[in-house]
């Protein structure tokens, strides 16, 4: 059993092996939401996630059997890194099992810090199944959520969130299969019964979100979604009780609002995190949670593990959503002038173009015609109406790109 106490001797064993993370006050996402906002920021932790507090604590709990034959664990990307760092630092063997689908950047950080790669299974559920199997010939098993001593050393951020801020109200907490949340509400409603701990899933994969309104704990099927770090089909057996007792109903957060989350992290507070560790934020400004004026909440930034050219990808969607970036299309005469009059046009809007592409021969375009598409740099969606209308009124007809 999970108690405050659990997680107490889980701080202090994991003490020396991890970083104590910043809670950061961010004054842009309070004025926003009225509420005193913090981030917790895992992006900070050894191996760019919190996962390394679980797998930490679940080696040293049982060390002599990880020296005598090693351990091994299934992750898509966070858990494998923790789990190599903190065997690395353990000075015992790891190999973990990642679904096929894991990123190439996410492979190559778990190979640096020393662990050795299987990929198998095409969701993270057949990829435990292998490690399991693996496990049955000795070496120790790490679950990325449904654990004990995982979910015990996953809740010594709730220790830390309660010392840096008592009077806290709120947490809210990415949800994959729910350890992270699990530990956490065990270590904050043990101690201040009257925070809420508020879990949010990305709509694309719903396990927990799913389980919880159906009573059973079923697969679900998933999209894929920029959370990749919480794209979990099945929601933990150990975690769902857990939830239920301790946690709000958790929230469905979608695609574009985790873009856009991602993009208000960069250019706010200067933090880059993945699609799981910007969820809570997407949540937040969403306005699907409630929050009381001037009350303090915690936003558990989780981690900053992303490919970047998926960053670069994020950015430009976000910064699309925001019209700041309008992509257009515009059929043209193909005659000398006609080009150098829509750039005039756009130019005296203040439009700059970022990227133009010529389409003499695609299907659907007439002859003596061209397709051209841009790319601009705006200000704001006012600043696009602007620009529209201009084109509009000048006779080109425009498409989205």
């Amino acid at each position: 059993m999970i108690t405050v106490q659990s997680i107490r001797d889980a701080a202090a064993r994991i003490g020396p092996h991890r970083i104590r993370t910043p809670l950061v006050f961010s004054p842009t996402f309070s004025e926003m939401t009225g509420a005193r906002v913090y981030l917790k920021l895992e992006t900070l932790q050894k191996a760019g996630s919190f996962k390394i507090r679980g797998a930490t604590n679940r080696i040293l709990c049982n060390l002599d059997i990880a020296k005598a034959h090693g351990v091994v664990a299934a992750s898509a990307g966070n858990h494998a890194q923790g789990v190599a760092v903190a065997a690395h630092r353990a000075g015992v063997a790891a190999t973990i099992v990642m679904p096929v689908w894991a990123s190439g950047a996410k492979q190559a950080a778990t190979k640096g810090y020393g662990a050795q790669i299987v990929l198998a299974g095409q969701t993270l559920e057949e990829s435990v199944d292998h490690a399991r199997a693996l496990a049955r010939e000795g070496m120790l098993f790490i679950h990325p959520y449904d654990d004990e001593e995982v979910i015990a050393g996953q809740g010594t951020i709730g220790l830390e969130i309660l010392e840096d801020l008592p009077d806290v109200d709120r947490i809210i907490v990415p949800v994959g299969g729910g350890g992270l949340i699990a530990g956490i509400a065990i270590a904050v409603r043990g101690q201040r019964p009257s925070c809420r701990v508020t879990g949010v899933q990305a709509a694309a994969c719903p396990s927990v979100y799913e389980a919880l309104r159906t009573g059973t704990a079923l697969c679900t099927l998933a999209q894929p979604t920029l959370a990749d770090g919480i794209r979990v089909t099945q929601a933990g057996s150990l975690t769902i009780p857990i939830i239920r007792d301790h946690v709000d109903p958790v929230i469905l957060v979608e695609e574009d609002e985790i873009a856009d989350a991602m993009l208000a992290l960069i250019e706010r507070k200067k933090v880059i995190a993945e699609g799981a560790g910007a969820a809570p934020l997407a949540a937040l400004l969403s306005g699907r949670i409630p929050v009381e004026p001037g009350s303090g909440v915690v936003l558990v930034i989780s981690g900053g593990n992303i490919d970047s050219p998926l960053l670069e990808r994020v950015i430009r969607r976000a910064l699309v959503l925001r019209g700041r970036i309008l992509a257009c299309s515009v059929l043209l005469e193909d005659r000398p002038g006609a080009l150098a009059g829509l750039l005039s046009l756009i130019a005296q809007e203040q439009g700059n173009i970022l990227d133009i592409h010529h389409e003499p021969a695609a299907p659907g375009i007439p002859i003596g015609y061209v397709r051209i598409r841009l790319e601009i740099e705006t200000r704001g969606k006012d600043h696009v109406a602007a620009i529209l209308s201009s084109l509009k009124k000048a006779g080109y007809a425009t498409e989205p790109s």
